[in-house]
């Protein structure tokens, strides 16, 4: 390479050219919707609307996929104390600066970008006027400070995960007091634009620290507590509650440490003048009640990855490969520390969620809004829907964090991204085409109709996998006769539950019971659990 610029863009050009190119094809996309369809009045103001809502999700996670490779979060373990800036781009003859810096001017410019054009694409031309300097800064500064945050090494594990979660909320709250506001543009350039160098200064100290190997180590206060801990450790009664036990130190935390940092900020708007009524507070409630889902979803990125060393999040470590453990000991104890992790969350979210009522006063307003719950159905049944709705969100939390483990667990770096990749692909495809159908008619009448033999086909193919990975499990010796036959009690016992759950629930003529059978089939995980001791024997044996 000529230049320490051009090094560094091959980077991320040759590391990441499969997923900036989407970017491009996508923006290019929406270059063309605006020259032929809209400039040319080809629909009405209604459907530019809702072409600006449709552009703004795939815009979004076109945002967090820049967010994610711009700051180096997709090469190893966000939770760890080392930093995340990669060891190999040290090998580059350049300065600290110019690691620092290129990696953010072309963040910032991709970021800024990315906003320009979806304001002059798809905003503007759907009649939302939305300023754009500002926030063009505002996007180039947050990706800055991500990244400074991202390559700084910290001396605890997950504080890197605690203090991305304070910025993202802090980000939320200046954009929200801006816009209910209306903050002057000029006042909010001159907030904005030196955001960019003072992250600048922060992340070249980072880089600069990661060059020379520094960790920081701030549990030196509480070594005798450590040890006393580490003496208790010392002795487990088996290999699999000692397994268990390493995987709640590596990633066990992340989900609850998450919840912990968001759920307050969430219950504060009870706090706040208008957050007492009825509909505040049932919309607060809704906010926090999704909020261990969601946030499973970014925990889930560590739990998948075999291995904790941010030089080779991928593959297996020594210590893990050649543990006196099973494949499929190995999994289920990741499976537990899940569980583990996924049941703290949620005890800090009904604990604090009642600690903020109890403070706020509005118990009673729940109380009231419970009771005509209560009213319109029988009180049997809202006991049942209460508890159905509480399980099922934290069996969604659970199955977020380990429905990814039959992919991480492979070692392969290309599927793992290949599938992120693919899913943000799929949201992006999704959202137009639901649009589609809830405009046509004819497409709503040809999707009715196929709702008779679409889950019949899914179910087919769901078990016809499930078959094909049973047999494989037997063959290469991961899981034995009885095992196999344990497990698929297990998922049998839970599909009758959910089916008669949506018996009771759907008591009507109108819903063929054999269908709510498909459903409940299609509900609980099977493949994907199953596939990841058979993903963990290939990686461990590769």
């Amino acid at each position: 390479m000529r230049s320490p610029a051009a090094a560094i863009a091959w980077q991320f050009a040759h590391r990441h050219r499969w997923g900036l190119a989407a970017v491009a094809l996508y923006v290019l996309g929406l270059a063309l919707v605006r020259v032929f369809i809209l400039e040319h009045g080809a629909v009405n103001p209604l459907e530019s609307e809702k072409f600006a809502f449709t552009v703004n999700v795939p815009m979004t996670c076109a945002f967090i996929y820049l967010l994610a490779i711009f700051s180096f979060g997709l090469e190893g373990d966000v939770g760890s104390r080392q930093s995340l800036y990669p060891t190999r781009m040290f090998t580059l003859p350049v300065s600290t600066s110019a690691l620092a810096g290129w990696p953010m001017l072309y963040g910032a410019v991709a970021m800024a970008g990315l906003w320009i054009a979806s304001v002059v694409l798809a905003l503007r031309p759907s009649g939302i006027n939305f300023p754009v300097v500002w926030p063009a800064l505002f996007a180039a500064g947050f990706i800055a400070w991500t990244q400074a945050l991202m390559w700084l090494p910290y001396g605890l594990r997950n504080l890197r995960v605690i203090m991305a979660v304070l910025l993202l909320c802090m980000v939320d709250v200046v954009v929200i007091l801006a816009v209910y506001a209306k903050t002057p543009n000029t006042l909010m350039i001159a907030v904005m634009a030196p955001q960019v160098p003072l992250a600048f200064l922060v992340g070249r100290h980072a880089v600069a620290l990661a060059r020379r190997g520094v960790v920081p180590e701030w549990r030196i206060p509480f070594t005798r507590v450590g040890s006393a801990a580490e003496a208790v450790r010392a002795h487990f009664s088996s290999a699999a509650r000692a397994q268990l036990w390493f995987e709640w130190k590596r990633h066990g935390r992340a989900l609850p440490m998450l919840v912990a940092v968001l759920v307050p900020f969430e219950l504060g708007l009870v706090f706040t003048p208008g957050g007492d009524t009825p509909g505040a507070l049932f919309e607060m409630l809704v906010l926090v009640l999704i909020t261990p889902p969601l946030m499973a979803i970014f925990a889930a990125a560590n739990v998948r990855k075999a291995s904790p060393d941010a030089s080779d999040a991928y593959g297996l470590t020594a210590f893990i490969a050649t543990r006196p453990l099973h494949d499929s000991s190995l999994v289920s104890a990741t499976l537990k520390a899940a569980l583990l992790s996924t049941l703290l969350a949620w005890l800090i979210v009904f604990v604090a969620t009642a600690l903020a009522l109890t403070l706020s006063g509005t118990w009673p307003v729940l109380t009231d809004g419970v009771q005509r719950f209560v009213d319109t159905v029988t009180p049997g049944r809202a006991v049942v829907l209460a508890i159905v709705v509480v399980v099922a969100l934290i069996a969604s939390t659970w199955k977020q964090l380990v429905q990814s483990l039959c992919i991480g667990f492979t070692g392969r770096e290309g599927l793992v991204k290949a599938s992120v990749f693919g899913t943000l692909a799929l949201i992006v495809v999704l959202i137009p085409v639901l649009q589609w159908i809830g405009r046509s008619g004819a497409a709503q009448a040809v999707l009715w109709d196929a709702t008779r033999w679409i889950p019949a086909v899914l179910v087919a193919i769901k078990m016809s996998l499930a078959f094909f990975l049973a047999i494989r499990l037997y063959d290469r010796g991961v899981l034995g006769g009885r095992a196999l036959l344990t497990g698929a009690t297990t998922w049998l016992l839970a599909v009758l539950l959910v089916y008669s759950l949506l018996v009771w629930a759907m008591d009507t003529p109108h819903v063929a019971r054999y269908w709510l059978a498909l459903v409940a089939i299609l509900l609980v995980p099977l493949n994907r659990v199953s596939a990841a001791p058979l993903a963990l024997a290939w990686n461990r044996h590769r």
